[in-house]
């Protein structure tokens, strides 16, 4: 004990110091790594604009806002509508920020009247008129508004505050962009004589005869197009190679998870095995809940046109309580309970009078019940005994959607048996009435009086339950295929063996290698496999030849190799190939065709040199409209109307689109025109422009001059 209390003493505080440096080296080592957010990692700037940061907690906080809202509406929110939402932000972000530049240099400002004038005066925004509009009279409140967002501003949570400020400053950015946007429409112009000149131009004709020799004449390997042909043409072309951000291209192969026959078989049985629990089942909505079928339960009736189901015509003529299946459906097999059969309408048209109890927004009781009961009994004795139903509609209905049909409603019997409607309402219109049938009735939204008016293609429907489990690969279906990448990437170190490997194992097995290019660092998916974010991520972390480690993507192990690596700034001439070479090879065409025609003298001197005939195209416009005979050659057009070549064989031959072509300029005359209204003409011209302006936001050309950083990749 004495030796092990010495060796304590002595070294307690050297194994202290030596345990705290080696957790600073791996500190050290994450933060370099990047795997720790230490030393610049801890940024959370998702981008900037000219300068202006974007910060990530600002912009998740609107991302979720806009998620949040989109499932209030329904929608499914998943990868791909997650990755709308992220763009939609940016997009708004980027846009605020480049006209927030624009705003600031010209004075735009939206003073706190002006404000109060959007939110109050007489044009409010449509959610606040929805909201605040008084549903006995269909007037706007915006007292009730004002005070509204004055309460949130004393009293809301921090969150809500939040959300509000958001929500003027969009109202304050529209406005300023309204503003922006109408400085210049209003700046549009055209001169005078630019009309003139126009007109004049237009009501010329010229007649060419000319020589056209095709590029076809010259055979595609008789022109070699070289890197360096690329090179000189990008540098001369640099606007329309412009490239904004990373791009990069993949080879891969694919390893099929997908469940096999044997997985299929096994499901089947699966669900086979739950076919007497599910005949013994009283409550077969509960059932298909516990058991958890990737099919929901609709406790209601479709219409016999409408089920669109294999094995149709032996569940529905299934007895009541009996069960049908196993069947493939898709990649499910299902279970079919049928529940019960009724002869129903598939539509039904009414009209009603709504005595509303509450506010559907604020949910505070706007009338007693009583009292609205005793108004709908009212109105119903009224209509018994000859009141007109749309004068009483229009002076007591609280249902303002269904104001301007005079409360005319027509459904379908999905519809009405849907989870947001109302249940007593639905129960009358489509179970107990029939046309002509009226009725007081009491929902949650308050009492109706119901007139049935026409109930359309009465054919039976049936509540049918359905239990399905989807197909699934088992362990050993999946490892097979894990296995099989891993082999495959573990014997593919670079692009160069991925290439040899594929073609010595893969290739004689009828595994396809496919390409995807283009890839961006904040895309969701790739084409052809789907979306898979971390996929995408990974391509951007790996360099230009690795080959990839496998990685699931749907019912696959992807292994893949990164074939090409396109910075921001010139394209890559592998890139800008597909786009250049054609026109290169026309140009290098033409000087072929150039010196084999030699020194022009005659037309048909180049025709008998060429092998060609001599054609005529007449009534050619210099407006550049197609001619029959031409189609859109814009430099012959131009050289027939330049005043030097009247008369004459042009000197040069001219490169055009399809061809090489020799002209001569056989005439050129003007046709009368009309006496031009030019100020009719500048009115309608300046109309179309100021249109234009509504469609072609200002902020497209903004953004392409700003200087814009993109860093969600990093984050998302």
């Amino acid at each position: 004990m004495s030796v092990i209390q010495q060796i304590r003493d002595k070294y307690a505080r050297w194994s202290v110091i030596a345990i705290a440096v080696s957790l600073l080296g791996f500190i050290m080592m994450d933060a370099f790594a990047g795997r720790s957010r230490i030393f610049g990692g801890s940024s959370t700037t998702i981008g900037s604009v000219n300068g202006k940061k974007i910060d990530y907690l600002d912009f998740e906080r609107k991302v979720k806002t806009q998620e949040d809202m989109a499932k209030q509406q329904g929608y499914d929110v998943g990868d791909a509508g997650r990755q709308q939402v992220i763009e939609s932000v940016w997009n708004q972000e980027v846009d605020q920020n480049v006209m927030g530049n624009e705003f600031k240099k010209l004075g735009l400002t939206v003073g706190k009247k002006e404000l109060n004038d959007i939110l109050f005066g007489t044009n409010p925004p449509q959610d606040l008129k929805q909201r605040f509009t008084d549903q006995q009279t269909g007037t706007y409140n915006a007292l009730a508004a004002q005070q509204f967002i004055n309460n949130v501003k004393k009293n809301a949570t921090a969150d809500e505050k939040t959300q509000l400020n958001d929500y003027l400053g969009n109202l304050e950015y529209q406005r300023l962009t309204e503003k922006y946007t109408s400085l210049l429409s209003n700046s549009v112009n055209f001169p005078k004589w630019f009309l003139e000149k126009q007109n004049s131009d237009n009501s010329q004709l010229a007649k060419v005869s000319y020589v056209s020799i095709p590029y076809t004449t010259v055979s595609d390997s008789a022109v070699k197009v070289t890197d360096d042909d690329i090179k000189d043409y990008i540098n001369n072309h640099k606007s329309d190679f412009e490239q904004k951000e990373e791009t990069r291209s993949i080879s891969y192969v694919s390893f099929n998870a997908a469940p096999s026959s044997a997985d299929s078989a096994a499901s089947k049985a699966q669900v086979a095995s739950l076919k007497p629990q599910f005949l013994a089942a009283t409550d077969a909505a509960a059932f298909i809940a516990q058991q958890g079928s990737s099919v929901d339960f609709f406790n209601g009736y479709i219409a016999k046109s409408k089920i669109q189901v294999p094995n149709k015509d032996s569940i529905l003529s299934l007895p009541d309580s009996a069960v049908y299946g196993p069947y493939l459906d898709a990649s499910n097999y299902v279970l079919a309970k049928k529940i019960g059969e009724k002869n129903l309408p598939d539509t039904v048209k009414c009209r009603h009078i709504l005595i509303g109890t509450n506010d559907p927004q604020s949910g505070q009781q706007i009338l007693a019940d009583s009292v609205a009961h005793q108004r709908a009994d009212s109105i119903a004795a009224a209509i018994q005994g000859g009141a007109n139903f749309d004068s009483l509609e229009t002076k007591f209905s609280t249902d303002l959607a269904a104001h301007k049909d005079k409360g005319v409603m027509t459904f379908s019997s999905t519809d009405i048996q849907g989870p947001n409607f109302a249940k007593e309402f639905g129960q009358f219109i489509l179970f107990d009435g029939k046309p002509g049938d009226k009725k007081v009735v009491k929902t949650s939204f308050g009492w109706h009086y119901i007139e049935i008016l026409d109930q359309k293609n009465i054919e039976p429907h049936y509540k049918i339950a359905y239990l399905a489990k989807p197909i699934e690969a088992s362990n050993e279906t999946d490892n097979a295929a894990s296995n099989a990448a891993n082999l495959f990437a573990g014997d593919s170190r670079d692009l160069k063996s991925f290439e040899a490997n594929y073609e010595k194992n893969l290739k004689t097995k009828g595994i396809a290698k496919l390409a995807a290019a283009d890839i961006k660092p904040n895309d969701y998916s790739v084409p052809g496999l789907g979306n898979s974010r971390p996929f995408v991520k990974a391509i951007f972390e790996a360099d230009q030849g690795d080959v990839m480690q496998p990685m699931r993507v749907g019912d696959s192990y992807i292994v893949a190799a990164v074939t090409d690596v396109s910075k921001p700034g010139e394209a890559s001439v592998n890139k800008a190939r597909s786009v250049a070479e054609p026109i290169i090879r026309n140009r290098k065409k033409a000087e072929q065709i150039k010196a084999k025609v030699g020194k022009i003298s005659t037309l048909e001197a180049v025709a008998s040199a060429a092998n060609q005939q001599v054609q005529t195209a007449d009534s050619l416009r210099f407006n550049g409209t197609r001619n029959p005979a031409l189609g859109y050659e814009q430099k012959v057009i131009g050289a027939a109307f330049n005043p030097a070549n009247q008369g004459k064989v042009v000197p040069e031959a001219i490169e055009g689109q399809a061809g090489v072509y020799v002209v001569r300029v056989d005439n050129i005359s003007t046709t009368p025109v009309e006496a031009a209204n030019i100020d009719e003409q500048r009115k309608m011209l300046e109309a179309q422009a100021r249109q234009a302006t509504m469609y072609r936001p200002p902020t497209d050309a903004l953004k392409k001059a700003a200087d814009i950083k993109d860093n969600r990749a990093k984050f998302y």
